[in-house]
């Protein structure tokens, strides 16, 4: 089965999360679901919807990377606040279709119950990461070779691997690229390039290139405190990958953060290109790598409004957000951050299609 793990929703599933109220319309009355008896490639052939909305509330990948669990933790607060904000004409939101989720549970129950030491636990989570992979290629191919854009909720930024092969494979297949490659713009305080050591969060985009299916890479906003010094000499050294240091922008002030994002969608704009956000960029969003120095809230809606403008997206995927962290920490407002984040790149995308 392509989608063992996955949950598909029907409209009762949307409804029963949606607080409705009389003289108003919410979101989740106008989002669209697949209905019942209808496979997921007839939903996709037939329906008007641009945007396809799923979540992947899995922490697998930041514990295989020796990161704090706690990103499984934001897709249901998110899908609270995002189906119960206004239906109005800024947002109708007829245009967006929430598949479900995927549910890992199984693979993470398995692990903890039977892995004896940390180390035993590190590799089964890197082990489990391949299969999460597959599954998530093939959704996200699926998506994408009826020429839909997926709009991904995560988990960890392990998911970013699969998203980039799996939107490579669909486009391609749908003849919107002469190979299976796209470029991706990376708003992240972490390069997420680190050596081909078994699949987990840190190491997404150096799979994807070694792979293949990365051709152009630009990361805005890397923390150069926390750049591996190996990883910085590939960067570097590869004239397909650029990169804008948080400390460039806002330390000695090289670029502003506009000029930043218009160098990324400039270094990218020949092909279709991924959107990437990782939550741990913006200062004080509750994640495995909270940072207390980083980007504003203000700044990433600001991020997706113009990225999701000036490039053709092959998809959008935010990740890393939690609302509770296995040390105990929490924040509820993170699935309401998302719930913005999401409705402005929706917001931004659907305008700039219907002018063009």
């Amino acid at each position: 089965m392509p989608y063992k793990h996955f949950k598909f929703y029907n409209k009762q599933d949307v409804l029963t999360l949606t607080r409705l109220r009389k003289f108003e319309t919410k979101l989740g009355e106008r989002i669209q679901c697949i209905a019942d008896n209808v496979s997921l490639a007839d939903t996709l052939k037939q329906t008007t919807c641009s945007y396809i909305l799923f979540g992947i509330p899995e922490d697998i990948g930041v514990k295989a990377n020796q990161g704090i669990g706690g990103a499984d933790s934001a897709w249901f607060p998110f899908l609270s606040s995002f189906l119960n904000i206004q239906s109005n004409d800024f947002l109708i939101g007829d245009n967006i279709l929430l598949l479900g989720h995927f549910d890992f549970t199984d693979l993470k129950t398995l692990i903890e119950s039977n892995a004896a030491t940390p180390g035993e636990k590190i590799e089964a989570y890197r082990h489990a990461v391949n299969a999460i992979d597959e599954e998530v290629e093939n959704l996200v191919k699926t998506i994408t070779q009826y020429k839909k854009i997926p709009v991904i909720i995560g988990g960890g930024h392990n998911n970013a691997y699969p998203a980039i092969k799996g939107a490579a494979k669909g486009l391609y297949k749908a003849e919107l690229l002469p190979l299976p490659q796209i470029n991706c713009i990376n708003l992240d305080a972490h390069a997420d390039y680190r050596p081909v050591e078994g699949r987990h969060s840190g190491n997404s985009f150096r799979y994807a290139d070694e792979d293949g299916y990365l051709n152009k890479y630009c990361i805005i906003g890397l923390h150069e405190n926390y750049l591996q010094q190996n990883v910085l000499q590939d960067l570097v050294n590869n004239p397909f990958i650029d990169f804008i240091s948080f400390e460039e922008i806002f330390i000695h002030e090289r670029k502003n953060f506009i000029q930043a994002i218009a160098h990324a969608t400039a270094f990218t704009e020949e092909t279709y290109t991924a959107i990437e956000l990782d939550l741990d960029s913006i200062e004080n969003v509750l994640s495995s790598a909270l940072t207390p120095s980083g980007i504003s809230i203000l700044q990433a809606r600001q991020y997706l409004n113009f990225v999701a403008s000036d490039v053709k997206v092959a998809y959008l995927h935010i990740c890393e957000g939690a609302i509770k962290c296995e040390d105990d920490r929490e924040n509820m407002s993170t699935g309401k951050l998302i719930s913005y984040l999401i409705s402005d790149f929706i917001k931004s995308h659907a305008e700039n299609r219907r002018i063009a």
